[in-house]
């Protein structure tokens, strides 16, 4: 490889691991490695320790992208911006994730959160390249989403946090207290796979198919997704994480966005053809760390 093409640093900071990568522009990475996410003065050191090796070896980062959990402090105005908000992720509250790689390298910095990373990346490489309104959900320990407008994530008074709307119950989990440590039942604490488990005592993955959960499942989501139609109407709904692995529930989804659309939306692509509008990612579980590698391509490009 020459030493001309550009070459991007991406971080996929999740509360769990962080994904380290280098990349190219095309969207094929070069190297990466895989790190625990522990305290934030060790993790990020491991992380820019890793940026700076592949660097040396391969070459000068022509930019670095920021993928992250949150809540995050996106607004550039704000003395901090590229901090963490309060999050859950213990230790990690107002942890400054964009100044350790800006006080080591130069170049840009991309930074957004991990789902509208996840957007941008399908967006230029996967399920959402012909659309330019979209919404790349994922439902896995959370459930987050971003939102794309013109090809670019929406932002305002804080990124959109889709995961903690509030639902109808449905019939057969009247009981059912929820788990989001904030509100209980919100979507999250009814629809991620945490809930999942508790209320079921498994994965959706390990439950038969008549098994209730499915039923819950599919109705959450497509509840979300009729939400989602009613409010930013996207032109694409891309459904990733852990639990979207179970393709099963897609059908069941769209079944059910119909249903609590109630025809109110007359238009083809729905009624004809929602396998088609709600979709699992085309970057299947790379959506994440691939959203970092646009973040970064992006930041190049807009500094240039």
């Amino acid at each position: 490889m020459s030493r001309d093409t550009p070459l991007y640093g991406a971080i996929e900071a999740g509360g769990t691991k962080f994904v380290c990568a280098l990349g190219k522009a095309d969207g094929s990475l070069i190297a990466e490695s895989r790190l625990p996410t522990a305290d934030p003065a060790s993790t990020l050191a491991a992380m820019v320790n890793f940026l700076k090796e592949s660097s040396d070896r391969h070459g000068p980062l022509s930019g670095i992208g920021l993928a992250s959990f949150g809540p995050l402090v996106l607004d550039r105005r704000s003395p901090q911006y590229g901090f963490l908000g309060k999050t859950p992720k213990a230790g990690w509250s107002h942890a400054d994730i964009v100044g350790a790689v800006r006080s080591a390298f130069s170049c840009p910095v991309g930074f957004d959160t991990d789902v509208n990373g996840a957007a941008l990346a399908e967006h230029r490489w996967g399920a959402g390249r012909e659309v330019d309104d979209l919404v790349y959900v994922t439902v896995g320990t959370g459930i987050g989403a971003g939102v794309l407008v013109n090809g670019a994530p929406l932002h305002g008074l804080v990124h959109p946090e889709i995961g903690h709307l509030f639902l109808r119950r449905h019939a057969l989990d009247a009981e059912f207290a929820g788990v989001c440590p904030f509100h209980g039942d919100c979507l999250e604490g009814l629809a991620s796979g945490p809930a999942i488990m508790k209320r079921s005592g498994g994965e959706l993955s390990s439950l038969n198919a008549d098994h209730p959960q499915w039923t819950l499942q599919a109705d959450y989501l497509a509840q979300l997704c009729a939400t989602l139609v009613l409010t930013v109407s996207p032109r694409r709904i891309i459904m990733g994480g852990g639990v979207m692995s179970c393709l099963a529930l897609f059908p069941l989804i769209h079944q059910r966005m119909l249903h609590w659309l109630a025809g109110y939306v007359d238009h083809t692509e729905l009624l004809q053809h929602a396998d088609r509008y709600v979709v699992p990612p085309g970057l299947g579980q790379r959506a994440g760390v691939l959203g970092a590698l646009s973040l970064a391509v992006s930041a190049s490009a807009a500094s240039s």
